[in-house]
């Protein structure tokens, strides 16, 4: 374990965290698609994948900014997430239930990516980096609105049908 000197190290750290997240999204979201039967959610998760692969692209940008190895940390706790979504959707068996599953699987998910980038941009404004705050917001953003769009879709169509 890497000691930390201050501030500035600290989120360069957890930007090496935010890019393993993503790289480790981008592996595991074709099998949740694969796993997943109503379309509107498969539609919604392969745009997210699209988006994530660049949530990748611009966390290794600000990295480069930064002179900072892309790789240097793992970042464990979306291991855990992407293996109890796993072993979520291969308990169940009705299709419809597996959707619901797979849907809450993945909104943990955003809402640990929305938690990393709102720390993340909050730290860029304090270290006076405004262009590394910027990006940071806009993936801030796209998370949420995947985020709404799966609570659109598990009230209105995915957990009635569970149910």
């Amino acid at each position: 374990m890497m000691l930390m000197n201050n501030f500035k190290e600290m989120y360069v750290a957890e930007l090496q965290e935010a890019r393993s997240l993503e790289a480790q999204l981008v592996k595991a979201l074709p099998d949740m698609i694969d796993g997943v039967n109503e379309i509107d959610l498969k539609k919604v998760l392969q745009a997210h994948l699209t988006e994530t692969q660049g949530h990748l692209e611009r966390v290794e940008a600000i990295l480069r900014r930064h002179e900072a190895a892309s790789e240097e940390h793992n970042d464990h706790s979306m291991q855990r997430l992407v293996s109890e979504a796993d072993k979520w959707a291969g308990m169940i068996e009705d299709r419809d239930q597996r959707d619901a599953g797979i849907i809450a699987s993945a909104q943990r998910i955003e809402h640990y990516e929305m938690a990393v980038y709102g720390t993340l941009a909050a730290w860029a404004k304090q270290l006076g980096l405004g262009e590394d705050e910027k990006d940071l917001r806009a993936i801030l953003t796209e998370e949420q609105a995947v985020d709404h769009k799966l609570t659109v879709l598990a009230e209105k169509e995915i957990n009635p049908l569970a149910k």
